[in-house]
């Protein structure tokens, strides 16, 4: 039997135990990240499985992989409509959040671990971004939602800080190892990821969805594997060019989530659920990488600096600069609260120990706890925290879905669902005063337990099921006429 049969066996088993680990998130409120990491943990070296891992450059590996998924399906759910509604804040807290953050906590860190001032910081930058997807499975899961643009600054911040936490870690390496480092070195750097990352991100999502309107493959399931295969494309070319590739792979996903092709729908279902298995993928292994023995020789340490990240820096740094966004106290509060530490903190904590940096072993280990602290506090309050603070919804917003039929999507068309909420402006008109685009049809109208064959003369009611065929590049014109604005 050669030695790839084992691994595959194990693979198979781990990855397994991972899906079915999710389900009891939502039964005890805990992230599903933190199963995922107990499971790799338990497989381990001091767990039940006896796993010996402790290749670094191979967990990087599978780790910057899985990353590329996951920021490439997050760009893809990312939607215009949250862009507009939180780009500012957003931008504010993936930028200046993030710097001030890690430097409070490098600080802090640099007196608890009597560590070097540039260590230090190295160890505030590692845990400076944010994994606010977790954030909200754990929200969706306790069934509450909450006010629209704190949810979209969330997904932004989560989403776009990485780059930055990613150019503060690189940055800091090159100074540790070369202290001859000039700022202006490091200032060429920063431009160099962000604008190299932003113009790849933007060229590759263009021209992947100019061929995807213009291109008819031989098999629907090559789709999903084309479209995947830019976002790949995006962080390749953005690496080999000195730029962020997650940053480009991230806004790759953005331009071609927000744009209307044939079988999308079964593409992102399908990409949502590789982004699911690189998770997975991704905390088993990092939880197989650390060894439990050593993690909690540092307990004390890493618990002080947890809450110094949790409950002074990120309230620090984060609130004033959502309040000057107009948020108000309590919104700004829930926002500096949900400072969830996720996948890139312990893939950036490996870095120290790729370059055999001085104190690495330790970073690692309390990186790694500060994680799983941040994930269990955090990430099981939330719900109970968004509740006391007031800012949960009573209504969930309704969006439309679509529903692939083959024959619609080869004619460039598609079958659309809208729930008719409340407030929706298509309410109490007739099917003949709604300003629908040139060949859109309304096929039918589901009412309760009633089909009713559409006529102009049909009034919409509340609760409504419309149905309708429409042009791939017409669904937006088509949601104004039943959504408003905002």
């Amino acid at each position: 039997m050669f030695a790839v049969d084992h691994i595959i066996l194990l693979s198979a088993v781990l990855a397994i135990l991972g899906v079915l680990a999710s389900k009891l998130s939502p039964r005890f409120g805990v992230p599903v990240l933190v199963l995922f990491l107990g499971v790799g943990m338990l497989a381990g070296e001091d767990g039940i499985g006896r796993i010996l891992f402790d290749n670094v450059d191979v967990a990087h590996s599978i780790g910057t992989f899985a990353l590329i998924l996951i920021l490439f399906d997050g760009g893809l759910q990312t939607s215009k409509r949250s862009i507009k509604r939180a780009w500012k804040p957003a931008a504010l807290l993936a930028t200046l959040g993030v710097v001030g953050t890690a430097t409070v906590t490098g600080i802090a860190a640099m007196y608890i671990l009597n560590l070097p001032l540039y260590m230090g910081l190295l160890l505030g930058a590692i845990v400076g971004s944010t994994d606010a997807a977790a954030v909200f499975s754990v929200l969706r899961n306790a069934g509450i939602t909450i006010p629209p643009k704190i949810k979209a600054t969330l997904e932004l911040e989560s989403a776009s800080n990485d780059p930055m936490a990613i150019f503060l870690t690189v940055g800091l390496i090159t100074l540790i190892k070369d202290s001859s480092t000039q700022p202006i070195e490091l200032a060429s750097l920063f431009v160099s990821q962000m604008g190299v990352g932003a113009l790849v991100g933007a060229g590759i999502g263009g021209v992947a969805v100019w061929i995807f309107r213009r291109i008819t493959l031989m098999a629907i399931g090559l789709y999903p594997v084309f479209v995947m295969l830019f976002g790949v494309l995006a962080f390749g070319l953005a690496a080999n060019l000195n730029g962020s590739g997650f940053l480009a792979t991230f806004i790759t996903g953005v331009i071609v989530g927000n744009s209307r092709f044939s079988y999308q729908r079964n593409t992102f279902v399908f990409l949502d659920g590789l982004a699911w298995l690189g998770q997975i993928a991704m905390f088993v292994i990092l939880g197989l990488l650390v060894t439990p023995t050593d993690l909690f020789q540092t307990w004390k340490e890493g618990l002080i600096i947890a809450f110094v990240l949790i409950f002074v820096a990120r309230p620090l740094i984060v609130m004033p600069l959502m309040m000057l966004s107009r948020f108000s106290f309590k919104a700004s509060l829930l926002i500096s609260w949900v400072g969830l530490r996720g996948s890139v903190p312990i893939i950036l904590a490996i870095f120290p120990l790729i370059f055999e940096l001085p104190n690495a072993d330790l970073i690692f280990n309390v990186v790694f706890f500060i994680v799983l602290i941040s994930a269990l506090l955090q990430g099981s309050s939330l719900p109970f925290a968004a509740k006391k603070l007031g800012l949960v919804l009573n209504a969930k917003a309704k969006e439309s879905s679509t529903i692939e039929i083959v024959k619609v999507a080869k004619s460039k068309r598609e079958l659309i669902e809208i729930e008719l909420i409340e407030d929706s402006p298509a309410i109490g008109l007739s099917i003949g005063e709604l300003v629908l685009p040139a060949q859109t049809i309304i096929a039918v109208v589901a009412r309760g337990e009633a089909t009713l064959i559409p006529k102009g003369s049909t009034r919409l009611e509340v609760g409504d099921h419309v149905f309708i065929i429409t042009k791939l590049l017409d669904k937006q014109a088509v949601e104004s006429c039943f959504y408003h604005e905002g």
